[in-house]
């Protein structure tokens, strides 16, 4: 299937609706009691429902009045010099193609509901998306350096994707490859999964596999502590590159 590079909104079908309503309804009802309430408030924020799926042109009007950020499209993955590049100018690169209803629970690549319901909704979060764009514009120093851009593949992993916060002692999601994914979000919450305490030291050495539900999360305490990290993590490159 050829993936579109721009969102034309009349071109989603029935099923497209259909397959939007029943993700967001999925996950919003395992998500209430498991997210961060910063998600929960950034959902409303930026105004998504089961009814409709995400309008392109809507979000940038609303993410450029609280924080700056817009939508770029792109029909797969980005390669890595042009994501770090789009984020360091507050670019998020995002799919607008959606599952098919047989690829609910499986899909190789991440689509639109990956993209959007995962990860837009914290883009209003000043210090979150602060966060996302200090990040890019370290990538960009070591975009000729493989060593570097693993090692910071790893913290993407586990904070964007793969993030946990505390919140009046519970632990909560906001990781966005947890956030879009119904088998995720219910091993995540388990309280028998490992959780280690967010440091950017132990987290630079550890790998990820993109393959398996995850075996490891790491916790931060607030939006504000993953922004305060990025001097951590050009320490911890600077002694390992």
């Amino acid at each position: 299937m050829t993936k579109p590079t721009e969102q034309i909104y009349a071109n989603y079908t029935a099923e497209d609706f259909s397959v939007w309503r029943t993700l967001f309804n999925r996950q919003m009802e395992i998500l209430q009691p498991a997210v961060s309430k910063e998600y929960l408030h950034a959902i409303q924020e930026v105004g998504f429902t089961d009814n409709k799926i995400p309008d392109f042109i809507e979000l940038n009007g609303l993410l450029k009045k609280s924080t700056g950020w817009k939508i770029e499209v792109v029909p797969n993955i980005c390669p890595e010099d042009k994501f770090f590049q789009c984020i360091a100018n507050k670019v998020f690169t995002s799919t607008c193609w959606l599952r098919t209803m047989e690829q609910l629970d499986y899909l190789e690549e991440p689509d639109m509901f990956h993209d959007v319901f995962g990860h837009m909704p914290l883009l209003s979060n000043s210090s979150y998306s602060n966060f996302f764009t200090d990040f890019g514009n370290v990538a960009l120093k070591y975009l000729d350096n493989p060593k570097a851009i693993q090692l910071l593949s790893r913290i993407y992993w586990y904070t964007i994707e793969f993030g946990l916060i505390k919140e009046n002692n519970d632990t909560k999601i906001y990781g966005a490859g947890i956030i879009s994914s119904f088998g995720e979000t219910k091993h995540a919450i388990d309280s028998a999964t490992t959780k280690f305490d967010f440091d950017i030291e132990a987290i630079i050495d550890t790998p990820y596999r993109t393959d398996i539900i995850q075996d490891k999360y790491f916790v931060i305490h607030s939006f504000d502590q993953l922004y305060s990290s990025i001097a951590d993590i050009e320490q911890a490159l600077a002694k390992r590159v």
